[in-house]
């Protein structure tokens, strides 16, 4: 498996989940992932939809977690839409 960076997509048991943790940290066997739904409830600004592989998916940024990166799969990036991620997790975490 290839290194994962921020805002790469990774598939977990038929899951996809954005990296959202920090290129700039030190590895560690677990990495910081939000899921992407297709049916997740979304409000304005804290669930972005994010289009991937053809498919628009809810960041369900509520459920953030915790993952071993030797379970993760590579699938591709949502780079381009990466200022809609940071701007979830801000919310989350900051409210604003």
């Amino acid at each position: 498996m290839g290194e994962l960076t921020r805002f790469d997509v990774a598939e977990w048991n038929g899951m996809s989940m954005v990296v959202v943790e920090s290129d700039l940290l030190p590895p560690d066997p677990a990495i910081v992932v939000i899921p992407l739904l297709e049916d997740y409830p979304a409000v304005k600004h804290l669930n972005p939809v994010l289009s991937h592989g053809g498919r628009d998916l809810v960041l369900a940024t509520r459920l953030i977690a915790a993952v071993r990166r030797s379970a993760l799969r590579r699938s591709g990036s949502v780079a381009d839409q990466g200022d809609l991620v940071t701007r979830a997790v801000d919310i989350l975490m900051a409210g604003i």
